[in-house]
C-alpha cells in the first residue's frame, strides 16, 4: 500500500511533456468546396456615406421576400388551407412545402368550429390535430439534399 501511495506522488511530481501541436496557418489549408453551393441571396451593400436602402441590406429571408414583392408577388402562400372533408390518418389533408417539416395551424372541420391550434407535420407520416382530429401530411416538393450546412 506504501508503494502504491509513493508511485503515485512521484508519478504526479514527474514534469510532463507538452502536446506538439503542429504550427500552421489556416492559409495553407486547402478549402473545401462543393460543386451544389446554394445561391447567395444577399444585396449589393449601401454605398460609403450613404444609410443603405432596405433592398440594399437585406439578405436571406428578407431578400427572398423583397424580390418577390418588387415582381409584385406574394414569396409566400398565405391563404388558409382548404379543409373540405374531415381527414383521417388514412387520407390525410396534404400541405405544400419545400421542407420535410412545417407548421399547420388547424381551425377545425367545420371550419372554425374551434381555435387555431398551431403543430409540426412532417412528410413520413400524419398528424393529427389534438382538438378535431383532422390528419395532416406534409406534401414535400423541395430539392431532397443528404447535406446539411446549418
Amino acid at each position: 500500500m506504501f508503494r502504491l501511495a509513493v508511485r503515485s506522488s512521484l508519478a504526479r511530481a514527474a514534469p510532463r511533456a507538452a502536446p506538439q501541436v503542429a504550427a500552421r496557418s489556416f492559409l495553407t489549408s486547402i478549402p473545401r468546396l462543393s460543386d451544389h453551393a446554394e445561391p447567395m441571396i444577399q444585396g449589393p451593400g449601401g454605398k460609403t456615406g450613404e444609410v443603405p436602402t432596405d433592398f440594399e441590406q437585406a439578405t436571406g429571408l428578407e431578400r427572398f421576400e423583397l424580390l418577390y414583392k418588387l415582381k409584385g408577388e406574394e414569396a409566400f402562400s398565405l391563404e388558409p388551407l382548404e379543409v373540405t372533408r374531415a381527414a383521417g390518418v388514412d387520407n390525410p389533408i396534404k400541405v405544400f412545402s419545400l421542407d420535410h417539416e412545417r407548421i399547420v395551424g388547424c381551425t377545425g372541420f367545420p371550419v372554425d368550429s374551434h381555435d387555431t391550434i398551431l403543430f409540426p407535420v412532417g412528410d413520413s407520416k400524419a398528424t393529427r390535430c389534438p382538438e378535431c382530429g383532422t390528419a395532416y401530411q406534409v406534401d414535400f416538393q423541395g430539392a431532397d439534399h443528404g447535406d446539411h450546412h446549418h
